[in-house]
């Protein structure tokens, strides 16, 4: 199922009342509105309520005369509200969110801004019971598609195996300079200094091997637009990449040159694809390249 992120405008709901008792799934394939794809799309979307209360639960046991409200725009985050995270997908397994630029994947240190953080607060709002567990990261200044586990058995699931479950992840980013050509792919060993500063060799030096595929968008003569696969997924791989190639990420203050024309790290993951790691479902998020980096090339 593939999903397209951006603003949903909160459309209005059809209500049901519950005659008998039955799972909750099985009740609105029976009454509500919409396929079934439709259907399990706008639960896992947190668009159904019960009594009131947002459930995502497939098997909540539904008795007579509950009242169930199933919204007609898949969506229901009404409760959610962050400057630096938004839900793109969510069911009883994993969540799937857009970080902002600025905040960490993770708390690093005390009382630091982080997703997990905010995602905790808003399971433990939402009532909840449990919590976002991290499976992969992103830098704080970069922006994008991220996925966390809701439970300890899925996020195993995810780490064990996810190489084999992410079959695509894609970047966009603003580099400095015209890139010559249309595309690429630069593969070499990673590893870092005493300094944790990445940096890359042509030859094994002991650290990791990482490959990244990349294609032009657009170009002028003083900046371009690529989307970057990537095969591996090491630390810092593509600022590492970018630099090796003589085209920086612009903004990027460890790897690049200075070259700054937004005030912020071009780095968006606008692509996230994978197997559910329960369902076993293929699941597609794409997010908007950053309309800042797109004006840059108008």
């Amino acid at each position: 199922m593939k999903y397209n992120t951006g603003n949903k405008r909160e459309g209005d709901y059809d209500h049901l009342t519950v005659t008998e008792g039955s799972p909750l799934l099985e009740f609105l394939l029976a009454n509500a509105k919409g396929s079934r794809t439709k259907i399990k799309a706008t639960l896992q979307g947190r668009g159904v309520k019960v009594d009131g209360k947002c459930v995502t639960q497939f098997d909540y046991m539904l008795r007579p005369g509950m009242k169930v409200a199933v919204s007609k725009t898949k969506s229901n985050q009404q409760g959610f509200k962050s400057r630096y995270v938004n839900i793109v997908y969510e069911d009883r397994w994993i969540i799937v969110v857009e970080k902002n630029t600025g905040i960490l994947s993770m708390a690093a240190g005390h009382s630091s801004l982080n997703v997990k953080s905010v995602l905790d607060d808003y399971f433990h709002k939402s009532r909840q019971r449990c919590r976002a567990h991290v499976v992969h990261r992103l830098d704080r200044d970069t922006s994008g598609l991220m996925v966390y586990a809701k439970d300890i058995d899925t996020e195993q699931i995810l780490e064990h195996n996810w190489h084999d479950i992410v079959y695509d992840r894609r970047y966009v980013a603003v580099v400095s300079g015209e890139v010559a050509g249309d595309g690429g792919t630069v593969a070499n060993w990673l590893k870092d200094n005493k300094a944790y500063v990445t940096y890359s060799s042509p030859v094994d030096n002991g650290g990791k091997y990482a490959v990244t595929h990349y294609h032009v968008l657009a170009r002028t003569t003083d900046h371009s637009l690529v989307e970057f696969k990537l095969e591996t997924g090491r630390k810092n791989q593509i600022r590492v990449h970018t630099a090796d190639m003589g085209h920086p990420v612009c903004g990027d203050v460890k790897y690049g040159n200075g070259d700054d024309p937004l005030h912020r790290l071009c780095l968006h993951a606008y692509m996230l694809c994978f197997t559910h790691p329960v369902t076993g479902e293929r699941m597609e998020f794409e997010t908007p390249v950053p309309t800042a980096f797109r004006k840059m090339f108008k």
